[in-house]
């Protein structure tokens, strides 16, 4: 795939109009912003504008205001207004960062239109507008005028058509709109994995739910040499071969699809490993009564809520021997330190192969806190930021953000 990065445009006296993605957590009380990784991820774009002599004006979301109105039905402002990102991205740009308290209304163009070389603008919230999740073409080209050039550097939102992802492209010339550092790398990475022809490929899936990964399974059958299935859905499988899985989490209308996928699995002579024994709690609580049981054979009652010591022998085993390593989802209920062994000692294995030469991408917000959690986000190749278009990009779907510029 060809695609132009800021990388090879000067955008010296330029505006720059620039998607990041600056859906950022907020801390529930002052509002202040609890984690800025994702702010972080979009410095080395500005960076770059910036020091080119151009202006950067940037757009974002947070959060769907417009889905989570008050009782009185209006939008919870404070809750979802970019301001809160405006000091923290100051400070980490080490330049002023203006505001604009709309994205499309008179002041934001008269801001944007008056921007000086070295200059940083942000709009305000894009979904205060229905507009912007509809893709609406009017609102797009509004958006349009804020630039001489449209920087897309949120590969989070990249499986969405909406106006500041997808649609505002169009009204950019081609060599006038480029992918951003993260999202060039997000590319990049996911396609040295998808298009590797090193072997052992060994994807690593957890999570609660079958139906959530049956694509993304379904996908990595043709590619993947060993795919290694941990978490709730698990269980659906064990059930549907047959065995006692307690009150752990099954999804019955998936049983037959379970049977399925393990059967292409073996036509395709792919290893679809499940964990041999788990980690089982008489209820969901971190202080539940533990025990050991096989995986096929959960007693009444009982439901499993990590893999076990087995099962992370067998896991670890083939992550070891992998080359080219995909990971996604949790092995448990990782949250909880009682069941937080088994995806602890996974990320630990994929570290340790990412050390021995494997190339290892973890994606998924789950797998993602897992990695921040135990440390060793800096040890494994590569750390997505974007969940859902991770997972539709590994699933073979085209991604109408990268589309629109890589066409």
């Amino acid at each position: 795939m060809n695609f132009k990065t800021v990388d090879s445009y000067n955008f010296s006296g330029k505006r720059a109009l620039v998607r990041v993605d600056f859906n950022v957590p907020l801390d529930k009380k002052t509002f202040a912003v609890a984690d800025d990784t994702r702010i972080r991820g979009a410095l080395p774009t500005i960076k770059k504008i910036l020091s080119d002599g151009g202006a950067v004006v940037l757009m974002s979301h947070l959060g769907r205001p417009l889905k989570k109105l008050k009782e009185d039905g209006t939008v919870d402002f404070e809750k979802h207004t970019l301001k809160h990102v405006v000091k923290p991205l100051a400070v980490l740009l080490g330049v002023e960062v203006k505001f604009a308290t709309d994205c499309v209304g008179d002041e934001a163009f008269a801001l944007s239109s008056s921007l000086k070389a070295g200059e940083v603008l942000l709009l305000e919230n894009l979904r205060f507008y229905k507009e912007e999740e509809k893709g609406d073409a009017g609102f797009s080209e509004k958006l349009a005028k804020h630039g001489d050039v449209y920087v897309n550097d949120a590969f989070g939102t990249a499986h969405r058509a909406h106006a500041s992802t997808t649609i505002v492209a169009n009204y950019f010339t081609a060599e006038n709109k480029m992918f951003g550092y993260l999202m060039a790398d997000e590319v990049s990475n996911a396609n040295k994995v998808l298009n590797s022809t090193e072997k052992p490929f060994t994807a690593i899936l957890g999570g609660a739910k079958v139906s959530d990964k049956i694509l993304l399974i379904e996908n990595l059958l043709n590619k993947a040499d060993n795919i290694l299935i941990g978490g709730g859905m698990a269980y659906t499988f064990f059930k549907a071969m047959g065995g006692k899985t307690g009150n752990s989490l099954v999804e019955d209308d998936k049983l037959e699809l379970a049977l399925q996928l393990i059967e292409k699995a073996q036509e395709k002579n792919v290893n679809l490993l499940l964990p041999v024994d788990s980690v089982v709690a008489d209820k969901f609580d971190a202080d539940a009564n533990s025990s050991i049981a096989d995986s096929n054979a959960i007693p009444d009652g009982w439901m499993g809520l990590d893999i076990a010591a087995k099962a992370v022998y067998d896991f670890t085993q083939v992550i070891l021997s992998s080359k080219i390593i995909l990971w996604n989802g949790p092995m448990g209920v990782f949250e909880m330190e009682k069941f937080q062994n088994g995806t602890k000692e996974i990320a630990k294995a994929i570290a340790a192969a990412t050390d021995s030469g494997a190339f290892s991408l973890v994606g998924g917000g789950d797998s993602v806190a897992a990695v921040n959690k135990f440390q060793l986000a800096d040890k494994v190749s590569y750390v997505s930021t974007g969940g859902g278009a991770m997972l539709e990009y590994f699933e073979g779907k085209e991604l109408p953000g990268i589309k629109a510029i890589a066409g």
